[in-house]
């Protein structure tokens, strides 16, 4: 168990956290106890290249330091966080999919000529994990396994402190852990098959929902696409939620599949909580479907883990939202230059 403490949660050392997306750029200043003093989007436009997406990145990053009412000389340290896959000592990124543009890109070291810091690099997926657990619903555990559930499906893993990202920056992928040795479904971009985000990510429910509309399964979502509704996990959702039983059925076996890719986790792992994030988590707490959502995937877990561990592993959604990201990434900022450990 983690020592919260009662410090000044606003005061330094300060440092600023950057989470890169194909889409947008969020940044933020964080306080040396976790908490956020600002934040700023700008877009990443990532078909003009790099060029313009770093001067864009260093735009916010600077505005984020004047809202918190600093400057640059009051950051200790930058943490920078991208999509996979990496090279996490060598700084670079390697082919991310959404950003062609940026393949075999030397962005730490980019990034700490722009705003004159020392950086930290970090997987997405990881630094979102990080941020639960410095500065969310994982703050007084000491391991923790983080879901991030969209278009496909990120993971992150914290023990004692310290992300698991593995020998070769591939530590905690476990969206492409293998959930169905026989299953014919194929991951879109590795093309492996019967992995966990073939089955269960958003663009895997779309599919499968497809599938079933297209052998003729019964559904009040087939005269909403026919009247021009795209066919969306929240279209999908808004059925389920109004009482569609395949619609609901489809969501429930997404459930299955994560439970049964968290059982493996906590067999692996032995956490002390596991967390769901990301957009596609159907309400979360506050919505019914949400609700059931995470009352299935605990059930497949009461029924398929370990005792002790379905016992006593807390399973719950994240609560930081899109924040997670630019937190983790300050959060790993401070344990590579802080000086101290995040506990």
């Amino acid at each position: 168990m983690k020592d919260s403490g009662s410090a000044d949660t606003t005061s330094g050392p300060y440092f600023l956290g950057i989470d890169v997306g194909g889409t947008n750029i969020k940044c933020g200043v964080v306080s040396g106890e976790g908490t956020p003093l600002s934040k700023t989007s700008v877009k990443t436009e990532t078909e003009a290249g790099p060029d313009v997406g770093l001067a864009n990145l260093e735009q916010g990053a600077r505005q984020a330091v004047e809202q918190a009412k600093l400057s640059i000389d009051d950051i200790v340290a930058v943490g920078l966080v991208t999509p996979g896959p990496m090279d996490i000592p060598e700084g670079r990124l390697l082919t991310p999919a959404n950003m062609p543009e940026w393949h075999d890109l030397p962005v730490r070291d980019l990034v700490s000529e722009r705003l004159g810091k020392p950086t930290a690099f970090q997987n997405d997926a990881n630094a979102a994990a990080y941020g639960e657990f410095w500065a969310g619903q994982a703050k007084d555990v000491d391991s923790l396994v983080y879901w991030t559930l969209g278009t496909g499906i990120g993971c992150g893993i914290i023990v004692n402190d310290m992300i698991i990202q593995g020998a070769h920056s591939h530590g905690s992928e476990c969206g492409h852990i293998i959930v169905d040795m026989d299953g014919d479904r194929q991951h879109p971009g590795t093309g492996q098959r019967g992995t966990l985000e073939a089955y269960a990510a958003a663009r895997a429910l779309v599919t499968r929902c497809r599938e079933a509309l297209a052998a003729g399964r019964a559904s009040s979502i087939r005269s909403a696409i026919k009247v021009g509704a795209e066919l969306t996990p929240k279209l999908i959702a808004d059925h389920a939620e109004r009482g569609d039983r395949l619609c609901d059925q489809l969501v429930m076996d997404t459930a299955m599949y994560l439970g049964v890719g968290t059982v493996t986790l906590m067999h692996t792992i032995d956490p002390e909580m596991i967390l769901f994030g990301g957009a596609m988590t159907f309400g979360r707490n506050d919505a019914p479907l949400g609700q059931r959502f995470l009352h299935k995937i605990k059930g497949v877990v009461q029924e398929r883990a370990f005792p002790t561990c379905a016992e006593k592993t807390e399973i719950d959604y994240a609560t930081l939202g899109g924040d997670a990201g630019f937190i983790g990434a300050a959060g790993c900022a401070k344990q590579a230059h802080g000086g101290t450990s995040l506990s």
